[in-house]
């Protein structure tokens, strides 16, 4: 049997297109603030431009990217689209573990529940109203979603078949899944820390090099130095909001705890030790893991 995420609950798809619109915003309007920061400082080094007797045009510029700024400050203070991500990401990505927990027989959903489909909408609903108080919407409450429909026919399909199709569909849809998209995630990040380090490095040379040419009274028509070392730090900046070093680290120690669990389930986990491994698995591919682990690296 075949277990997507097409086979989740609504609940799970509006928080998760909610957190990819939001995390979207977020990273453009970053990006749109650092930009501007790097046109004012530029529009600030460059000769200066007077259009009639006192209007300096490139001065009206780089007073435009700095307001452009703080306007984007106040938006993103306003939308709080960054929060907004993070909070619809867990919402998404609890569900989603806790679905597949019920699905499977993880723990503690496993036989020996009295009433396995009761507790896991308890739980899940008692995991929701946990992000409610921190300031997740839950989409219900406004008649967005209709109540219920936690446990979706795919899922109660999931849940009946043997405990062989249940491991080997979880090895394959989610364990596996799960490590090749850490796979993933760690040649993008080790790709960008190239690309951003490269940038910083080259930047900061040539800043030197215009600030050593500046001190013998060379190039003092335009302050390239002061522009190269503010594109360098808006490269820097950006390097360090995205968190690519630190994610490398913590991608690579999950991956290795899966592939040790794909190991072990494969051979050695029986049915009765069963609901404890997922249990364990969908711990270590829980957000909140990974975030720690990449605090910890940083």
């Amino acid at each position: 049997m075949v277990f997507r995420n097409a086979d989740l609950p609504g609940l799970f798809h509006h928080a998760d297109a909610l957190a990819i619109g939001r995390q979207q915003s977020a990273v453009k309007l970053t990006r749109t603030q650092l930009s501007l920061l790097v046109v004012g400082a530029l529009a600030t080094a460059l000769p200066r431009v007077r259009v009639g007797a006192d209007f300096q045009l490139l001065s009206a510029l780089s007073a435009l990217a700095y307001a452009g700024v703080l306007l984007a400050s106040f938006g993103a203070a306003r939308r709080h689209a960054a929060s907004h991500w993070q909070l619809n990401r867990s919402a998404a990505e609890f569900i989603k573990s806790m679905c597949w927990r019920y699905a499977v027989h993880g723990a503690p959903f496993d036989l020996n529940a009295p009433d396995p489909e009761g507790l896991f909408v308890a739980r899940v609903e008692e995991g929701l109203r946990e992000l409610r108080k921190v300031g997740w919407r839950d989409p219900r409450e406004d008649g967005e979603l209709p109540s219920g429909g936690l446990v979706t026919p795919s899922m109660r399909e999931l849940r009946g078949k043997s405990f062989n199709v249940r491991k080997e569909t979880y090895v394959r849809d989610r364990l596996i899944e799960q490590r090749n998209w850490y796979r993933r995630r760690q040649e993008t990040s080790r790709r960008a820390t190239r690309l951003w380090s490269t940038a910083i490095t080259l930047l900061t040379l040539l800043a030197l090099l215009f600030a050593t040419l500046q001190t013998f009274s060379v190039a003092q028509g335009v302050n390239a130095a002061g522009v190269l070392s503010s594109s360098a730090a808006a490269c820097l900046a950006w390097s360090e909001i995205r968190r690519h070093q630190p994610l490398i680290s913590a991608h690579a120690l999950v991956e290795q705890d899966l592939m040790e669990m794909h190991v072990a389930m494969e051979n050695m986990v029986t049915e009765r030790q069963w609901p404890q491994a997922v249990y364990e698995t969908e711990r270590v591919v829980s957000p909140q893991h990974t975030d720690w682990l990449a605090r910890l690296r940083s």
